[in-house]
């Protein structure tokens, strides 16, 4: 094949980017002269990530819908019209052989001007419940790539193709020990960890669930916990640990090695976001999941009911998190039985290689279209 030239849109989260930049990784480990054009919502974090990782972006200035003030629609409305236009003049500029939307409010515009101009799309839909921009693309696509069973409740079943989700490749290549691991953070290499992730914002309700149950935490001296914050919540639980008696506990904003901060952990406390979910199955990682309420349509409460439901992961809803959330920790942990079962069965779960996968079914939407011509 000569020079692929290939658009991927999409992002506003880590869960929508991750993904993206994966797949890209694996078109340029085939094609390393693949030229590749990112498309993102101006002012989200993949307009950051994406130059960071080596690629080109270009920002739309398209946003999500106001549910609470209909009002502030307006500019909703010109923004996305703004962005129509912008799309058409991407795709003149750039012709792209194919056209991947990874979800988000980005991929809204650009893939549905480029199914106009009858460009071949393919979408990946990374949780169980399917998104709005998807489910509104997903006629006039070539391919569903989805992580899921029973997807075809929102798409055609003819265009779905299980894949899973596509992870950070480097999460799947540390070699070091769990005891090794653990040195890494400072932490007694014989102690079993537990590792919190609220991601790189931080989760104010897992925060604060900590925060108040930082004294029971103390008392368990054969336990250990890596508490990764976020930025926003950083300053008050580093004070809420100074002030407490909990010595036992790793406090950071961000966890720089995560890949490491997996393999040390017994039992790891996470968001129900579906590349978290992605990574926990491909690491076979005991887990108890706390779904963000704050997210389109309560996805992260069915991806975790995905996994409860499989006796794959433990669940403990926001609402109850400031009563729940520590003491089912501390039960959990000390449970072998109970995490070996979370571990099979969540690893049962797994779908690997999603990122070869997608891309396999990318070129061969291509060949077609081209053979076609």
């Amino acid at each position: 094949m000569n020079k692929p030239k290939i658009l991927i849109s999409g992002g506003g989260t880590g869960g929508h980017i991750f993904p993206a930049l994966a797949i890209a990784g694996e078109i340029k480990h085939r094609y390393p002269d693949a030229d590749i054009l990112f498309v993102g919502a101006d002012n989200r974090m993949e307009m950051e990530k994406v130059p960071a990782a080596g690629y080109r972006i270009i920002g739309l200035p398209v946003s999500g819908f106001d549910r609470k003030n209909i009002f502030n629609n307006i500019k909703v409305v010109f923004r996305l019209f703004k962005s129509l236009s912008m799309a058409k003049n991407i795709l003149k500029d750039f012709k792209p052989q194919i056209a991947i939307g990874v979800g988000g409010y980005a991929s809204g515009p650009m893939l549905k001007v480029a199914q106009k101009h009858n460009i071949p799309t393919l979408i990946q839909e990374q949780n169980s419940y399917a998104g709005v921009t998807n489910k509104m693309l997903a006629n006039n696509a070539h391919a569903i790539c989805v992580a899921y069973d029973g997807m075809e409740r929102f798409f055609p079943a003819e265009k779905i193709v299980l894949t899973g989700n596509p992870v950070r490749s480097s999460l799947l290549q540390c070699s070091l020990s769990k005891e090794d691991a653990r040195a890494h953070f400072e932490l007694n290499p014989h102690k079993r960890t537990v590792l919190i992730i609220g991601g790189s914002l931080g989760a104010r309700t897992i925060n604060n669930s900590i925060s108040e149950g930082l004294e029971l935490i103390a008392a368990e001296d054969n336990l250990q916990f890596i508490w990764q914050t976020g930025k926003f919540y950083d300053e008050e639980c580093r004070k809420a640990l100074e002030q407490s008696s909990a010595k036992n506990v790793k406090q950071m904003a961000f966890v720089n090695d995560m890949d490491i901060a997996y393999r040390a952990a017994d039992l790891v406390v996470s968001r129900a976001g579906a590349s978290s979910i992605s990574e926990l199955q491909l690491l076979g990682k005991p887990c108890i999941l706390v779904p963000s309420p704050n997210v389109a349509e309560d996805h992260q409460t069915k991806n975790a009911i995905a996994l409860v439901k499989q006796d794959a992961a433990i669940m403990v809803t926001d609402s109850q998190c400031s009563q729940q959330l520590v003491n089912t920790i501390l039960c959990t942990v000390n449970q072998e039985q109970k995490l070996n079962s979370l571990a099979t069965n969540i690893s049962k779960m797994a779908l690997d290689h999603a990122a070869e996968r997608i891309v396999d079914k990318v070129f061969e939407i291509i060949d077609k279209n081209s053979s076609s011509k």
